[in-house]
């Protein structure tokens, strides 16, 4: 298998994986969001620690020790995910499956506006008129909600950030998911025992298949991350670009045909004004790397010999 087709493998795994995420963590009731999130941070640590072991890989501790900016970097990764990890679990079991689909929709097109706030990058025409109809979308479901989708915009900036953040550190997917989840782990396990404290606890208290599933919380969240890095070392971004919107056209599915969440008319327009916008994004991005390739291409094509003079 060579390695083009490994990366689909994996990409397609991956946010398979992602979008099936909302059945798993539905199966984690009677847990409330903040119970599920600590359980998902402590066995994140507890499983990708144990890949760490297996692989022998933990020089990357001492390197990370002597670059305090680094870490603090990796501080505000480990904020940025759990923000999107609570919000999410959040949505999930308070019947929102459908505007977390939303966020992750509209995330390609809030990590464009990320880059033009923080990084003073220049917008071509086609990703400002993505970004033009993505407002309207979400002025069109603000009207439908009679709110802002505040669960959809919380995923996507703070999935967003962390993208940006996790660019700028360069850390691999293991070794930066054990950081970010260590880091998280001793607020986890406080509010872990003051559950028990105060016997709110589920943990071990509902049946042994309900303790199993919070225990697999950190497989679940570790292992299409990883799948994810096989895929983004081995695909061009294009392709992975196209990937990412497995996960939310799955999510959309469940919310609607299986946990049966309203979409009314005015929800199905903000929705396809929404796709309208990732159409016109997606578009734009493959004719400007198929002009990158062909100016690279130009470049790299020798100049003519010049011709032989006539004697």
């Amino acid at each position: 298998m060579n390695q083009m087709r490994r990366g689909y493998l994996y990409g397609i795994g991956a946010y398979t994986l992602w979008g099936f995420l909302p059945l798993y963590l539905r199966l984690l009731r009677p847990a409330g969001p903040i119970e599920i999130l600590a359980h998902r941070v402590i066995w994140s640590v507890f499983f990708v620690a144990l890949l760490l072991a297996v692989l022998r890989n933990w020089r990357f501790l001492g390197e990370l020790r002597r670059r305090p900016g680094k870490l603090a970097g990796m501080g505000l990764a480990a904020a940025l995910i759990a923000v999107n990890w609570g919000t999410y679990i959040y949505g999930v079991n308070s019947e929102r499956v459908v505007e977390t689909a939303l966020g992750y929709f509209i995330n390609p097109l809030f990590v464009v506006l990320l880059g033009v706030a923080v990084l003073r990058e220049r917008l071509r025409v086609g990703q400002w008129v993505a970004l033009g109809i993505g407002g309207l979308a979400v002025a069109v479901l603000t009207v439908d909600y009679g709110r802002l989708p505040y669960i959809a915009l919380t995923l996507a900036a703070s999935f967003g950030g962390y993208s940006l953040v996790k660019k700028r550190l360069g850390l691999p997917a293991a070794e930066g998911m054990f950081v970010e989840s260590a880091a998280l782990a001793l607020p986890a396990l406080g509010y872990l025992g003051w559950l028990t404290w105060r016997a709110e606890s589920t943990f071990g208290q509902v049946s042994v298949g309900h303790t199993v599933l919070l225990m697999l919380a950190g497989a679940a969240t570790a292992t299409p991350l990883l799948m994810f890095a096989g895929a983004a070392n081995r695909l061009p971004l294009t392709a992975l670009g196209m990937l990412q919107y497995l996960a939310p056209i799955l999510q959309l599915g469940f919310g609607v045909l299986v946990f049966h969440e309203p979409m009314p008319p005015a929800r199905l327009a903000g929705f396809a004004l929404v796709w309208l916008a990732l159409v016109v994004f997606t578009v734009d991005g493959i004719r400007n790397v198929r002009r990158s390739r062909a100016a690279a291409l130009l470049a790299a094509t020798p100049e003519p010999a010049a011709a032989t003079a006539v004697r």
